[in-house]
């Protein structure tokens, strides 16, 4: 995700704290910060899961770090991602994004979240987006003891993504939807050595459910 020393041999580097994280969050200070306090946490209203699942579109070809110097622009440029106002976006509020140097100006992904938010909003009568996330739990996480031991997609992925392609989703594949994923605390893929492990309250050490 950005430079970062290589860590030992299960991939972890030891911060002046003495705690123990992978290579990519031992660094920067926003990123160690991220991964200290959110990433893998659970999130599970809708607007919290429209604003992962819509950074992690725009994340795709870039940096996470990246990502998260620009989310107070992010947030700003798109009404806090409250899908209601997003969805109602016309092509003047495009052109306003296209011209922000805030954020990713990309047309594709910014007219991907205005449908991705009006498809949030239809998928209020059948459940919600949070919802149907979740219900894309696994009955096991990872037990990653190495970064090379991380997946990039699981079976659930590849599902979550073609129901919501279905629900008229964009920039949502399967190894995007991994992310959210484990953004969100789906899945937990923290590494058995670091301090985060278990971080969710949702897994057993043995990566089956609590």
């Amino acid at each position: 995700m950005t430079d970062a020393p290589p860590g030992g041999p299960d991939g972890l580097v030891r911060g002046p704290d003495g705690l123990d994280r992978p290579a990519w969050a031992a660094t920067d200070e926003l990123l160690r910060s991220y991964y200290d306090t959110e990433w893998g946490l659970p999130v599970t209203d809708e607007r919290g899961v429209f604003e992962r699942l819509s950074l992690e579109a725009f994340q795709s070809g870039l940096s996470w770090a990246t990502i998260l110097r620009k989310r107070p622009a992010f947030r700003a440029a798109f009404a806090g991602f409250d899908p209601d106002t997003v969805a109602a976006f016309d092509e003047a509020d495009v052109a306003r994004l296209l011209a922000d140097a805030g954020i990713i100006r990309n047309r594709a992904k910014i007219e991907a979240t205005i449908a991705n938010a009006g498809a949030t909003v239809r998928l209020r009568d059948d459940g919600g987006l949070a919802d149907l996330v979740w219900s894309y739990q696994p009955e096991r996480t990872p037990v990653p003891t190495v970064p090379e031991e991380v997946p990039t997609t699981s079976a659930e992925s590849v599902a979550l993504a073609e129901e919501l392609r279905r629900r008229g989703y964009r920039f949502v594949g399967p190894t995007t939807m991994f992310a959210l994923m484990e953004a969100i605390g789906l899945v937990d893929t923290h590494l058995v050595g670091s301090h985060r492990r278990g971080c969710s309250g949702l897994w057993r050490t043995d990566g089956s459910r609590a």
